[in-house]
Parts: structure tokens; C-alpha cells; sequence
């Protein structure tokens, strides 16, 4: 299939930016609180207040809706709690063993392009999973990363089957981004269930664990912080 036309082999900060914070919160983070702070942070972070910042979390199992999702892709609102994320795209599910990674970065210091942006996020996710042997793939035609499964039939009208392994979901207040993207490990990959993923059906969802890898939570988060300095620049 198609890849984006875009370069995203490095998105960093101008000369003279400070490092990135580099920010693990232990245990599940409640969603709510989580997306007050990253509004609070944000804001500090336009004003010059504050360093860019990096925040690894897990959730309890929750679903969220972006501002694209449409009420048929909740098959089951009664299973988890739903939150209106407020980001780009449609629904997607939080829980234990996903890690979610929110961005607060400044474009004005990088690179005032979306799309590009958007490129270089998942470049980040890509580095990290070929630490893995896990190779992530673009597709032209939806945002995330994606991984072949040649074990599976193809799928109706004979395109190979692949899961989608990592979402991103953005958004940008003033140049400054916040919300993410989110990495499967080893979440319940039942819990996808309730919801038609990001609004696109006829594909699978996949984790590291699931693809036979036995990969913990604390070797991602190491595999992330080197290839976000490859794509990114520096981290505090």
C-alpha cells in the first residue's frame, strides 16, 4: 500500500530549546485528571512557562471519543466508562497493559506542519517496535501503525490481513499539541469489543504479547526514549 510522501525522519527542536521531560506516572491514571493536567500543561507550556513534555501512563479500561466519532461505532457504551476526549478521530479504548504516550510538544519550536507532525509520530512508534523485530507500517489511507499478519487469510477482495498495533490521536491548541498515541502490550484485547476502533472495521487489533513477543511494559518505555531522541531530539 501506499506511505505517506512525507519525510519524518526528524522532527526536533530548534538550537537553543531546552530537553523534553520525560515523565513516567506510576500506576493507572484516572482519565479525567489526566487530561486536566495535560490542559494546564499545555497552556503553561504556550506561555513559556514550562518545558515540553512527555507523559507514560496506563488507564483503567475506558473508552474515549474524538471528535470525529460517530454514535454507531459504540457498540457497547454500557461496558466502560466513555469519555469525550476532545482530540482528533473517533473512538478508541484505554486500559492496563496499553501504554499511552501524551505529547506536549511545541511545533512553534520544530515545525509549524500537522502532517508532518503526524509523520514523525508514528515514525517514533515505528523506531521503537523494530527493537522488537515488530516492523510497523504506514497506511496512506489511515493514521497509526499497522502490522502484517501473514498467519491469517487474506481478507474480502484478497488485500493480506494486519492489525493495527498503536493509535494516535492529537490535538493542537496554539501550536502546542497534547493527547498522543497509545501502544499495545499486553492490554485485554477483548475489550476492543465495545467499539469499531477508530472507526475502521475489518481489521484486527494486535499487541506485542499477542504476536508471540514477551515484551514488558518498562522494555517499550526504554525502546521509546531512544528512538524518540532519533526523531525528536534531546529528553530531560
Amino acid at each position: 500500500m501506499l506511505q505517506r510522501d512525507i519525510n519524518p525522519a526528524s522532527f526536533p527542536a530548534r538550537d537553543g530549546s531546552p530537553p523534553v521531560e520525560w515523565v513516567i506516572e506510576p500506576g493507572l491514571l484516572d482519565y479525567a485528571r489526566g487530561l486536566a493536567e495535560m490542559e494546564l500543561l499545555a497552556a503553561a507550556i504556550r506561555e513559556g512557562k514550562a518545558q515540553e513534555r512527555i507523559w507514560l501512563v496506563e488507564h483503567p479500561p475506558l473508552y474515549t471519543a474524538g471528535t470525529s466519532a460517530r454514535p454507531k461505532d459504540l457498540l457497547d457504551g454500557g461496558r466502560f466508562p466513555v469519555h469525550q476526549a476532545g482530540r482528533g478521530g473517533e473512538y478508541t479504548y484505554h486500559g492496563p497493559g496499553q501504554r499511552v504516550a501524551y505529547v506536549m510538544l511545541d511545533l512553534k519550536r520544530r515545525r509549524e506542519d500537522v502532517r508532518a507532525f503526524v509523520a514523525a509520530l508514528e515514525e517514533w512508534i515505528i523506531r521503537a517496535l523494530a527493537d522488537f523485530n515488530v516492523r510497523g507500517e504506514r497506511r496512506a489511507d489511515r493514521v497509526g501503525v499497522w502490522v502484517a499478519r501473514p498467519d491469517r487469510p487474506p481478507l474480502a477482495g484478497g488485500a493480506p490481513a494486519e492489525d493495527k498495533i498503536a493509535a494516535i490521536g492529537i490535538r493542537l491548541r496554539r501550536w502546542v499539541s497534547f493527547h498522543g498515541v497509545a501502544i499495545n502490550v499486553e492490554p485485554d484485547l477483548s475489550h476492543y469489543g465495545g467499539i469499531v476502533p477508530c472507526g475502521i472495521a475489518g481489521h484486527g487489533v494486535t499487541s506485542l504479547v499477542d504476536l508471540g513477543l514477551p515484551v514488558t511494559m518498562a522494555d517499550l518505555d526504554v525502546a521509546l526514549k531512544a528512538a524518540f531522541k532519533e526523531v525528536f531530539g534531546p529528553v530531560a
